[in-house]
């Protein structure tokens, strides 16, 4: 989409103002610790684009309050190059760089302003390499602190901590199944059938590059068989979050050109969990 469709679906340029003011309709307010995703395309022509959209969230939320963002690691070692010829194993294991959390790119696929904000002066990411997160405020560096190496998606986690603080998500015109917080929910559940990964991935440990073994949830295919409660073709987060809407939690609201929504981090977890062990447990 080029940049006069953009502007023809959002009015006019999208500016700082103008997310600022439409933040707020949506209920964001001053000391708000938020986590929030974001499809750029959705919100229209942003002038200035990822950097307009964290001045404006910072704007809203001001001194007192949080940003945080999911970022994982773009140039991870993938999960399966154990099965590699023994050969690329071993040169990937000689010289694949370490996790870097101030230089290691956050994964491309969550969009610009993962990697947009973990830049920002100030910000703070967390040490876990492949489930990474970066936060940029005042509870910053408490959100972030030691980042459990295993579970990571669990008690303890960034997730837990935002929860902890009384936190919000906020979905800025991404899709419903990329609220990385239902990964909590999935930690915590106490469902049978939950299905866990077990990887390696080199970490700098006192200035050394150490390859380290890690235990997780399964993030990328699923944490649980849902096909049995969840229509086939449909993810399985968004018809959560659809149900979760449809309860009456969240808020709805336009930002920019973006239909987005705003909710309560102790209430989807509270929901969600509910949700996943009255449903999988049938």
């Amino acid at each position: 989409m080029d940049e006069m469709d953009l502007l023809k679906r959002s009015g006019g340029p999208v500016t700082r103002g103008r997310l600022g003011r439409d933040l707020a309709a949506l209920g964001l307010g001053e000391g708000d610790v938020v986590m929030f995703h974001t499809r750029m395309s959705a919100l229209g022509y942003v002038a200035g684009g990822a950097q307009t959209v964290i001045d404006a969230l910072r704007d809203v939320v001001g001194a007192r309050g949080t940003l945080m963002v999911t970022c994982g690691w773009n140039d991870a070692p993938p999960y399966d190059f154990v099965t590699w010829p023994q050969a690329w194993q071993d040169a990937v294991r000689a010289e694949h760089p370490a996790y870097d959390p101030d230089l290691s790119e956050a994964d491309h696929n969550n969009g610009r302003l993962p990697e947009a904000l973990r830049r920002r002066p100030g910000a703070v990411r967390s040490r876990h390499p492949d489930v990474s997160f970066a936060a940029l405020g005042a509870a910053a560096a408490d959100l972030m602190a030691d980042h459990p190496w295993d579970d990571p998606h669990g008690p303890d986690s960034p997730l837990a901590r935002l929860v902890a603080h009384g936190g919000r998500v906020l979905m800025l015109g991404a899709p419903l199944d990329t609220m990385t917080l239902l990964h909590h929910c999935e930690a915590l559940a106490q469902a049978p059938g939950k299905r866990f990964v077990d990887y390696e991935q080199p970490l700098l440990v006192e200035g050394r590059r150490v390859w380290r073994r890690f235990h997780d949830i399964d993030s990328e295919e699923g944490a649980f068989d849902y096909s049995a409660v969840v229509p086939e073709g449909r993810d399985a987060f968004e018809v959560i979050v659809r149900d979760m809407l449809a309860a009456g939690i969240g808020r709805r609201g336009r930002v920019g050109a973006a239909e987005s929504h705003l909710f309560d981090a102790p209430r989807v977890v509270e929901y969600a969990t509910a949700w996943l062990e009255e449903k999988l447990s049938e």
